[in-house]
């Protein structure tokens, strides 16, 4: 089922971690197991500094990932506040551009896809875009039908032939994941956004996750992409 691997590690007690030794570790033993994308995050964890979250793309070789998180905006996170100031997310960008990493552009609300516009338009991200829809965060735009179709709307229309994708966050997960097959989307599903299965009971891992998102798709007709396919339409060189 799952074609790309969205990956955080944790330090020794449990913390968020973005050393890149810790990376490596994780990416080995990924790749020794199987051939899916992996994605690092650049976001880590609210409080931490940009260069520390930028910890992964110092990777290189076989150990650098395929794809990478760019967050592009500040918003409120439950009763924190995820910052991403501008030319912060502009650093950002280029550091992903100079390690031949294709990025994966994180839109918790509306207005990121103007920051979107901001950044095609001075050359810090080009097609094809690949965007990650994250719904449901407390302070940030609300997991609903008509919002993830406003989203997607807009950006197929000022960037026809991008791909994207839903987070939907908590309870969220799985009816926007369904919501997101249906207008054409790609899903996301696993522990780090939802941790029930079902209503009051826990998921055993991702995997159990990503059973319920392939049955999901199942159901409506629409194929699961293999790794292959997947790294066809993801991992595209950019065009200027």
């Amino acid at each position: 089922g799952a074609t790309v691997i969205h990956l955080h590690v944790r330090d020794d007690a449990g913390n968020p971690s973005q050393d890149g030794e810790r990376f490596r570790a994780a990416i080995a033993a990924i790749r020794s197991r199987c051939e899916v994308i992996v994605q690092t995050s650049t976001g880590g964890a609210v409080g931490m500094s940009i260069d520390e979250r930028c910890g992964p793309l110092r990777l290189g070789g076989s150990d650098r990932p395929e794809m990478a998180t760019l967050n592009v905006g500040t918003i409120n996170f439950g009763d924190d506040v995820f910052v991403n100031r501008r030319l912060d997310t502009f650093g950002v960008a280029e550091r992903i551009k100079s390690a031949g990493i294709i990025p994966e552009v994180e839109i918790y609300d509306l207005g990121h896809l103007d920051i979107l516009r901001e950044l095609f338009d001075k050359g810090a991200v080009q097609r094809p875009l690949h965007v990650q829809f994250v719904l449901g965060v407390r302070g940030a735009l609300a997991a609903s039908e008509r919002n993830l179709e406003l989203l997607a709307t807009r950006l197929l229309e000022d960037f026809p032939g991008s791909t994207w994708g839903v987070a939907g966050v908590g309870r969220h997960e799985l009816p926007m994941a369904e919501v997101a097959v249906r207008l054409g989307g790609n899903i996301r599903v696993g522990l780090e956004d939802n941790i029930f299965v079902e209503k009051g009971v826990l998921a055993k891992g991702s995997a159990e996750l990503v059973e319920k998102a392939v049955g999901i798709c199942q159901a409506a007709g629409r194929k699961v992409a293999s790794i292959a396919e997947a790294r066809a339409v993801l991992l595209q060189k950019p065009q200027s």
